[in-house]
């Protein structure tokens, strides 16, 4: 018997051509909600440190959204709409959506699985056709139900994306063993979960992850070439 088949997918830079967090950041800066100056600043530094596996989530995640809890819900929301809109539609690209689509009909479980907060890409895995999403989960506070800047649980970064799916599989009944992973990304963050699935493909790589996939013999897939 064939063991169920699950297509996991990183998202920022892999099944879109940008970084949805950062984004959503410089659209918020285009608000007027944070300093331009300041934030940019910072912004840019979150990146570099993602780029070279430094980021501490935590920290990150606080930064990431202060502007939406000043905000509050009804206004972040609207916010967010507006930003998929003018952004996000743009970068979700036919050849992606036929991937995804082409895992789908051959019956393959998908799952994105992003170290991007849950309040950026829930609806981007929607625009997807996505139901089963592992991104960053926010924790709230109990009387205002708005985001606290804190991360519930494990953050989906570098080992944590194993946790995540690990706990996604067991509230299935399911283990690694039992199962049949293909992993996408771009990112050499992803080396610990594209090592523990069966079948790795290198998709729009980094540098670094580029160079693994070639010594290795992954799958090669540029996506938006």
């Amino acid at each position: 018997m064939s063991l169920p088949r699950i297509a996991l997918f990183d998202l920022d830079h892999t099944l879109i051509p940008i970084d949805s967090d950062f984004a959503w950041g410089e659209f918020t800066m285009d608000l007027g909600w944070v300093d331009a100056v300041e934030f940019k600043r910072q912004n840019d530094a979150f990146y570099a440190q993602y780029a070279d596996g430094s980021l501490d989530p935590h920290v990150y995640v606080r930064f990431a959204t202060e502007a939406i809890r000043r905000q509050g819900a009804s206004k972040s929301i609207a916010a967010r709409a507006d930003f998929m809109s003018a952004v996000m539609h743009k970068a979700i690209r036919p050849q992606a959506l036929d991937l995804v689509r082409k895992h789908q009909a051959q019956g393959d479980a998908v799952v994105l699985v992003t170290a991007t907060n849950e309040f950026v890409t829930r609806p981007i895995a929607d625009a997807f056709g996505v139901q089963e999403l592992l991104a960053v989960e926010l924790a709230r506070d109990p009387e205002t139900q708005w985001y606290t800047g804190e991360i519930q649980g494990t953050p989906s970064f570098r080992e944590g994306k194993v946790t995540r799916v690990t706990q996604w599989l067991q509230q299935r009944g399911l283990a690694w063993d039992q199962v049949h992973t293909t992993f996408y990304s771009d990112s050499h963050n992803d080396l610990p979960i594209m090592e523990r699935s069966n079948v790795a493909i290198a998709t729009n790589p980094d540098a670094k992850l580029r160079k693994v996939a070639e010594a290795r013999g992954w799958r090669i897939l540029e996506l938006f070439a």
